[in-house]
């Protein structure tokens, strides 16, 4: 990877580090389990937010609201709202927004949204609703002073034509008071570098949190990624060849990968990460152990409403 200034600052300590998660809600009970297994299992991380997602086509509004809600009654956890555009009228999506801050969120992940046929499928826009995540944006601010997270695209979204309409975009979404940009993610640093000092170059100086994927299951990812416009190193692939059939050792392979690239992150002077978990709290715990984030003890760091009383 290339040199830069940033490459010249020294590793941080875990004590330095700053993570979030994404969780998605769960369809099943058993889902339902493994959900809050993971959330346990990562609070004591103390993790600056967690974030809730929305199905395709906001078919799993109702579970992502029932799950922020729980996370706010149960657990000691800031979460924030994933919110979409897609087949929504302005009306309902504002009342979602009344909804949420009736329970106590103060912090949204605003997106356009997936097509109605979730990755890669067309998204058309309703008449009566938001067309994008700027106006998403806009309407977030004009209801309250919210945190607003948006995402942003080091490899520029699939359905953009080139970088500058992707990062004019990114702009009036911050000129509409966008607070946070997250990444799609991605597995070459440099190209992360690249796209930050676009975006800055193009006026743009919100953090730029990088999305992080920890690879559970390479095949999975792949097709994830061809769909969103994530490329994969071969040296990558390589790394999980004649794994296939081999769990155990493709956790511990994805966990070292996955520390890898967030440590060479670090040196170039960055601290804060947003983790995709696909609820797969485990591996996530041993990457972020492998980077020095030890668990807070309950004096400072409560995981529950319980244990914060």
């Amino acid at each position: 990877m290339r040199e830069s200034v940033m490459s010249q600052t020294p590793s941080l300590r875990g004590s330095e580090l700053r993570v979030s998660f994404e969780f998605f809600p769960p369809k099943t009970e058993k889902m339902e389990e493994n959900l809050w297994r993971s959330i346990e299992r990562l609070a004591p991380l103390c993790p600056s937010f967690v974030s809730v997602t929305y199905g395709a086509g906001g078919s799993t509004r109702e579970r992502t609201h029932q799950t922020i809600e729980r996370i706010l009654k149960e657990t000691a956890l800031t979460p924030a709202a994933h919110l979409t555009c897609v087949d929504a009228s302005r009306e309902e999506v504002d009342d979602v927004v009344r909804q949420y801050w009736e329970t106590g969120v103060r912090h949204f992940v605003a997106l356009r949204g997936d097509g109605q046929n979730g990755v890669g499928g067309q998204y058309v826009p309703r008449a009566d609703g938001y067309r994008n995540a700027v106006e998403l944006v806009a309407g977030l601010k004009a209801f309250a002073d919210f945190e607003i997270s948006v995402a942003a695209y080091p490899e520029k979204h699939p359905e953009s034509p080139d970088f500058a309409t992707d990062i004019d975009l990114l702009k009036r979404k911050v000129d509409n008071g966008a607070t946070r940009a997250i990444t799609q993610f991605f597995f070459d640093n440099d190209v992360y570098e690249r796209y930050v000092e676009r975006v800055r170059r193009a006026g743009v100086y919100i953090p730029i949190v990088p999305g992080i994927v920890p690879i559970h299951d390479f095949t999975k990812v792949a097709r994830f990624s061809n769909a969103c416009g994530a490329k994969i190193p071969s040296w990558l692939a390589e790394r999980f060849d004649g794994l296939e059939d081999d769990p155990q050792t493709r956790s511990h392979v994805a966990a070292a990968v996955c520390a890898e690239q967030v440590l060479d992150l670090q040196k170039r002077g960055l601290s804060d990460f947003h983790f995709y978990t696909m609820n797969r709290a485990d591996l996530v715990y041993s990457i972020c152990h492998i980077l020095g984030l030890r668990a807070g003890n309950a004096a400072t760091a409560p995981t529950s409403k319980a244990a914060a009383a």
